[in-house]
């Protein structure tokens, strides 16, 4: 039955547990075809926007927003954690523009899987299903398996359509090679996201597509477009069509170009979510890697042209903090010094400043931010200074978007070593955001051999949506 909130109160593992699809006899299909006929996962007001916001790297859970003052000095670390605008929240020193903005975000204290590494935590995390084979780094690229979020969500949202479903900024990030879970994955290329590129010389953004050739005027540029499609339309089978359609509108879209353009917005808009410096400072040396990241001047910014997609009216955005492997969150090594001097100060900028303005513009109600890295930190502080990976546990924050701001939905136990309460998995998270949507996260949708798998691996976590 649903909820007063619109969620599903029947859970899969009820269901399961009633009689599972053997004795009815269904096959997952039909399992999956019969939940969907029974109950309705989705909300009265579901969210337009969804703002992802990828931590590549994975952040310190116990130096960030799930502290543990009464720990050991080697589990609790150097920072102390201070008061927040939600009544018995806490949170890092070092965050004091997101204590300001508490009242309007939702944590997930209990969010693990199993994945212990970058690559393998990372399509954990923003596709909700594990990498096929073991816990790996990949040192040569493979296909993308299962779509990300936004690459679901436009193939499955209801509505009308828009110029731009799903954009993914300011880079493709990578270990190696770039991190297959960024795309549509088998849903196909008409479900990528549109990419856009930082320039942090010149402090702007742009679009591959967008930028027009010079040496073609608009009409011989749509003339030649035009021939391509009806060209690869007469052989028959004509994969590429669409997106040469999609790319053709996009050259004319006006309302995505100027989104693009932040140099649009005030200097007072633009110092709000904070311009950064490039490379390290007089002195400083490589303590972890996080002050020598690409494009780290504009950390703030991409916070503040996300907001501006929202604005443009696009559906999903992908925000990817810090774009190579090494030069992230990964603080193997002074962590505490890593996350006080360079990883936090401009975070806590930008995402606060975005909360604040999508609260003071009408659209945090319709906009949910999700937060997250691949993983968490251990508990343990080692030797240098540092911590390392920690799947088992880490925090999700949740804003907007209907969220009962100031909740906190499980915890970690005293050393914020594992779930004490209430643990979710990438798959809630996923069956979460598509809910919000109105996406029932049981649909069906099927892999290149015609495989038929639920969009999401998990359930809404309902508890946190008033």
């Amino acid at each position: 039955m649903l909820g007063p909130d619109g969620f599903d109160r029947l859970s899969r593992r009820r269901l399961i547990q009633f009689g599972a699809g053997a004795y009815l006899g269904l096959n997952l299909g039909g399992l999956w075809r019969a939940q969907a006929a029974e109950t309705r996962i989705a909300t009265s007001r579901p969210i337009k926007s969804c703002i992802l916001v990828f931590l590549y790297g994975g952040p310190s859970h116990i130096d960030t927003f799930d502290p543990k003052p009464e720990a050991p000095a080697e589990v609790r670390g150097e920072f102390a954690s201070i008061a927040t605008t939600a009544p018995g929240v806490r949170v890092c020193e070092h965050l004091p523009g997101m204590a300001k903005v508490m009242h309007h975000v939702a944590q997930l204290r209990g969010m693990h899987h199993a994945a212990h590494l970058h690559d393998s935590g990372s399509i954990q995390m923003l596709t909700g299903r594990p990498l096929e084979g073991p816990d790996r780094e990949l040192f040569a690229p493979i296909p993308q398996q299962f779509p990300s979020y936004g690459s679901a969500v436009s193939a499955y949202r209801n509505g009308d359509p828009v110029e731009v479903p799903f954009a993914a900024l300011p880079y493709v990030f990578q270990n190696v090679v770039p991190t297959p879970c960024q795309g549509a994955g088998f849903l196909g290329a008409k479900y990528d996201p549109l990419l856009i590129d930082v320039n942090p010389g010149r402090r702007e953004y742009e679009v591959d597509v967008l930028r027009p050739r010079t040496e073609l005027g608009p009409d011989r540029r749509r003339s030649r477009q035009q021939l391509q499609v009806r060209l690869e339309a007469d052989r028959g089978d004509n994969p590429l069509a669409v997106l040469q359609e999609e790319a053709l509108r996009l050259l004319e879209s006006q309302a995505i170009r100027t989104a693009l353009d932040i140099s649009r917005e005030t200097p007072e808009v633009r110092a709000r979510y904070g311009i950064g410096e490039d490379g390290l400072g007089a002195g400083e040396v490589n303590g972890g890697g996080g002050e020598v990241g690409f494009g780290r001047a504009m950390r703030g910014q991409n916070f503040l042209l996300a907001r501006r997609l929202v604005e443009a009216g696009v559906p999903f955005i992908n925000v990817y903090d810090y774009k190579q492997q090494g030069a992230n969150w990964d603080a193997h090594v002074n962590c505490a010094h890593q996350h006080k001097r360079y990883l936090l100060p401009q975070f806590d900028q930008g995402l606060s400043a975005l909360i604040e303005d999508l609260d003071q513009r009408g659209l945090l109600e319709s906009t949910l931010i999700v937060v997250t890295g691949e993983f968490g930190r251990t508990p343990k502080i080692n030797p240098v200074g540092g911590r390392d990976h920690w799947p088992e546990c880490s925090t999700v924050l949740l804003a907007g978007g209907g969220v009962t701001g100031g909740a906190v939905y499980g915890s970690s136990d005293r050393m914020g070593a594992f779930p004490a309460t209430n643990p979710v998995t990438p798959g809630d998270l996923a069956a979460t955001i598509f809910a919000r949507f109105g996406i029932d996260p049981t649909t069906e949708m099927h892999d290149r051999s015609g495989r038929p798998y639920p969009i999401a691996a998990g359930e809404p976590v309902a508890a946190v949506f008033g």
